[in-house]
């Protein structure tokens, strides 16, 4: 049983009604912290430490009490005071260890992997400022540091610390842990984040440039600093390393700890490396092995049984290559490693497809994962098979054995119980309480898909979840949006794979057709979400049109009333707690074969949107699970995508001269766009961009995807049949649980004890 009225009592002699909600906050983080402590830590035998460079945790406080159990205690003597546990949350900052679904996969995986009494750990980095904060001015991006670290947060600092050597100083880590506490469990898991003393924040010049060469003070100050130039790459190569000498000593000393004697290490550790950034722990986990007395062999060999590798991507330019003579520069000592990894590897087969070291000197982060890991797995059926029968089809004629997939999933404590609050309770008691520790229950929903009752209760929360986005967007951004309207929603990292340009070209459509006159039965109102890289030109300039497109729309006096489009500024995890449960549609339109996977997609779908995309990712998985009937798919798919790259049969030139597509294309750089502030040489680059390259085919999905959004806005006004296909994706849902992608995991690859 919880008083909080005791501990804050204990804190400031106040009642709790007489608390500012900053004080709140900081009693209800002691309090989660306390309870927290009090758990033990896991300690089976073996444990596995999934390494990744992100970790987009978002804020922790009422995950944190959800899974501690206290949660509705701690909510009920609030309001009992007056009291609003969301404004309290308000005074949290969010983590910023993260930028995209990488990221946040990574934390539901930790919070599932805790929640199944797994034994694992994260481990990655505490950046002091993450990739950045998101601002808008003149109608563009404009990035500042993004701060997070305080006296008081979720950090406790760890008496562990160890020495990383480069190859002109050797560096001395801080490690600060976080509790992952499991839902209900009475074990915990960490996130461990190694640091560095020296960091100094007063090097930042203006925005988030700074001094890229003094590593000293600079080494966790961001996450991914802008590699555009050389010394970009190679502070990124520092931070790398950093983090999996860390990790490799942390692993061995635990081990160690536990009784073993390292020949035997692969019964104690098993190293998840997620994506290519922590994959120089395979040489380095050799170099320590060696330094303790085992053989090259021998270590080759330990390695080989105790590393997995999860592949996120198909794009090449997310698959790592260092250049040899950067690693020299920074890690010597790690390099004869790597080249004896790349000789034996060309003892095997010596093919430029599958080479570690290539003909240009360059290290090929993933071969090298694939060669010396024992589990290779995609994160959708398609992406997987595409790695298999395309994009790594050597390394699958080598290693068939290794690889698998592990469909992506996602925490229904956070993207469920916390952020819909409302629609968890109904659930609760429409079918009870089971769906929390099994999602797969969430299929006795399909009972009630012709219930009257159930589609009303289902309606009044989405209205509710629109007003409480209403209200945040216009306290955070001072915009106004019509509750009223039909929420579409395209919130994730800017890409032009991702093709928010297309969405971007459906809204002009869209003003074009109501200045026509064509009025829309029901209003619309488009929002996008999400940050483009620094160095990324085109995907600054996407979000330069969205700006400045939704200025003309607003101050347009004959399209306003119907149509209205909204950026939301410094997208992130809380940001998205507001806008999946009020979402009616989720865009999910990257080129197919292109995207791995995709989470948001699982999160609308849970939260009772739905989907229109491209047969792409884990949109194949919710195509199958839901029907044809109760998801609107668009666009050519991914073997004829696959066809047109090899064969350079996409010429988007000759889509531009289509009737209905020339005029959208060519408003880009109308005097409309400009007069309202649009930047000539950012409209003029997106415009050639799409009629003479386009290379991620917009152009080829347009006219489908324009077409198949009209029919999915008419059947918007059949409520009836809507809300059925609804009930129909939020009871299908539960197979995305990344619950049962860790059990799969920990079954196929880990073999955890529980």
């Amino acid at each position: 049983m919880i008083n909080l009225q005791n501990f804050v009592q204990a804190m400031y002699a106040k009642r709790i009604e007489d608390c500012s909600d900053q004080e709140l906050y900081y009693a209800l983080l002691a309090l989660s912290k306390h309870r927290s402590e009090a758990q033990y830590t896991n300690e089976q035998k073996k444990k596995v430490y999934y390494i990744s460079a992100e970790f987009l945790i978002g804020k922790l406080l009422s995950n944190n009490l959800i899974n501690l159990g206290i949660y509705d205690e701690v909510k009920t003597q609030l309001v009992a005071a007056g009291k609003d546990l969301l404004a309290i949350e308000d005074v949290e900052l969010e983590p910023s260890l993260g930028n995209g679904g990488l990221g946040r996969l990574a934390a539901c995986f930790l919070d599932s992997i805790a929640s199944l009494g797994l034994n694992g750990d994260g481990v990655g980095l505490n950046y002091h400022f993450g990739l950045f904060r998101q601002l808008f001015r003149f109608h563009q991006q404009a990035a500042v540091p993004n701060e997070w670290i305080t006296p008081r947060s979720w950090l406790t600092e760890s008496p562990i610390s160890y020495k990383v050597p480069f190859a002109n100083f050797t560096l001395t880590s801080k490690l600060y842990d976080i509790d992952v506490p499991g839902y209900k469990m009475e074990r915990k898991n960490r996130l461990r984040l190694f640091d560095l003393g020296s960091v100094d924040d007063n090097i930042i010049d203006d925005g988030i440039d700074f001094d890229k060469e003094d590593i000293f003070r600079n080494l966790t100050l961001f996450l991914y600093p802008d590699d555009s130039n050389d010394q970009g790459k190679i502070l990124r190569i520092f931070q790398q390393y950093f983090m999996v000498s860390n990790a490799a000593q942390l692993l061995i000393d635990e081990a160690i700890a536990k009784g073993s004697n390292l020949h035997d290490l692969a019964e104690y550790a098993v190293v998840q490396i997620n994506d290519t950034h922590p994959s120089l722990i395979i040489p380095e986990l050799i170099r320590l092995l060696e330094l303790r007395g085992i053989s090259f062999d021998e270590a080759v060999d330990i390695v080989k049984s105790m590393t997995a590798y999860t592949n996120h991507t198909i794009l090449a330019e997310a698959l790592e290559k260092w250049p040899l003579d950067f690693l020299n520069r920074v890690v010597p000592h790690l390099v004869p490693f790597i080249e004896e990894l790349d000789r034996r590897a060309k003892a095997v087969r010596d093919d430029e497809s599958v080479n570690i070291i290539d003909s240009h000197g360059r290290v090929h982060m993933a071969h090298m994962d694939i060669h010396y890991g024992y589990s290779i797995n995609g994160v959708a059926a398609l992406h997987t098979e595409i790695l298999k029968s395309s994009e790594l089809k050597p390394f699958y004629d080598l290693y068939p054995e290794k690889f698998n997939n592990k469909t992506n999933g996602i925490t229904f404590r956070r993207w469920l119980m916390h952020a819909n609050p409302r629609l968890s309770a109904y659930l609760d008691k429409l079918i009870g309480h089971d769906y929390h520790h099994d999602a797969s229950k969430l299929e006795q929903l399909l009972e009630f898909k012709n219930d009257k009752d159930f589609k009303n209760h289902l309606e009044e929360i989405k209205q509710h979840n629109k007003r409480k986005l209403q209200r945040h967007i216009l306290k955070n951004q001072g915009v106004e949006v019509n509750p009223e309207s039909i929420f579409d929603v395209q919130i994730k990292r800017l890409h032009e794979y991702k093709r928010q340009q297309m969405n971007v070209l459906y809204v002009i459509h869209k003003y074009l057709d109501i200045k026509a006159g064509n009025i829309p039965a029901r209003p619309l109102t488009v929002f996008f979400g999400g940050k483009a890289a620094p160095a990324y030109t085109i995907a600054q300039d996407i979000i330069h049109l969205i700006l400045v497109l939704s200025q003309v729309i607003k101050n347009d006096p004959e399209v306003s009333p119907h149509l209205q489009v909204v950026m939301i500024e410094n997208y992130n995890v809380t940001e998205a707690s507001f806008i999946i449960p009020a979402a009616d549609i989720s865009e999910q339109i990257s080129l197919a074969s292109k995207e791995a996977s995709g989470t948001g997609n699982m999160k609308f779908m849970l939260n009772g949107a739905l989907t229109i995309g491209t047969d792409d990712g884990a949109n194949v998985e919710i195509h199958e699970l839901v029907g044809d009937e109760n998801i609107y798919i668009f666009g050519e798919d991914s073997q004829t995508v696959i066809d047109h790259y090899a064969n350079c049969s996409y010429h988007p030139y000759s889509f531009y001269e289509r009737e209905g597509i020339r005029p959208l294309i060519d408003f880009i750089t109308s005097d409309v766009i400009r007069n309202a502030g649009g930047i000539d040489e950012r409209l003029w680059r997106l415009q050639d961009n799409l009629k003479h390259n386009d290379h991620f085919m917009t152009l080829l999905d347009l006219e489908d995807y324009i077409v198949t959004k009209e029919r999915m806005l008419a059947d918007y006004e059949d409520r009836d049949s809507w809300l059925e296909k609804v009930v129909v994706n939020i009871a299908k849902a539960g197979f995305f649980s990344s619950d049962r992608t860790i059990e799969q995991y920990n079954e196929d690859i880990w073999h955890l004890e529980k």
